[in-house]
């Protein structure tokens, strides 16, 4: 069995581009920014600043997770439904855990204990990810094919929804297709100052489905017009 990536170089992740690498990087950075939230050091609005940051980082990192390697996996791995089934889980607990902070607002009482509690299955999901999937995928792709998915994961990274969706799937079609819709509600989302607090549930549900029909009507449009 491939030991953890977390005791390897990376070189031996298969260089700076392979998705183990890319993996390892981003997990390195939110366990830096959850510290410095934790030391509770900074103004406040510093800190809420970190905590959008965490959670931008998170959410990306998360949905291309879903969506190029875990997929990827259950492709390669006899064991991949398991596995993926493990961390998607934790994906929805943290989902559901971040909703509820961001509609608590950051005086409320209960937001530290919220963002305490998603950071603990933060670390969870990270210790996982280190030592059982990206392991199994290290041992059945060589170096070039490592490198190919990392390309693909960061295209999809780059333009993932980067705030918490309880509703949308966990698997693609589902998550890929509504997708690009979310992420640009969010995207104007975090145009906001730090800390801000954010309409309700309900309200940005029904932006993100007025944003969904109208990429669904331009698409049929398109496809009307090819005829």
């Amino acid at each position: 069995m491939t030991r953890s990536i977390a005791e390897q170089n990376t070189e031996e992740l298969g260089g700076t581009a392979s998705i183990l690498a890319r993996q390892r990087r981003d997990h390195a950075e939110l366990e830096r920014l959850m510290e410095r939230y934790e030391s509770g050091d900074g103004p406040e609005e510093e800190r809420r600043r970190v905590l959008k940051d965490i959670v931008q980082l998170t959410f990306t990192h998360a949905f291309a997770e879903e969506t190029v390697l875990w997929p990827a996996l259950r492709r390669i791995a006899p064991d991949g439904e398991e596995l993926t089934a493990r961390v998607e889980s934790e994906h929805q607990q943290i989902n559901d855990l971040v909703t509820e902070m961001e509609r608590t607002g950051p005086d409320d009482p209960r937001h530290d204990e919220l963002a305490t509690r998603a950071f603990a299955l933060i670390r969870q999901d990270i210790r996982d990810e280190e030592d059982l999937l990206l392991p199994r995928l290290q041992e059945s792709l060589d170096r070039s094919a490592l490198r190919r998915l990392g390309s693909a994961w960061e295209t999809v990274r780059r333009t993932a929804p980067t705030h918490p969706h309880p509703v949308v799937p966990r698997r693609p079609p589902g998550n890929a297709v509504l997708g690009v819709p979310l992420s640009a509600v969010d995207r104007a989302r975090d145009l906001l100052p730090a800390g801000t607090r954010l309409p309700s549930g309900r309200t940005l549900a029904v932006a993100a489905a007025a944003v969904c029909l109208c990429v669904a009507w331009l698409f049929a449009r398109v496809l009307r017009a090819r005829r």
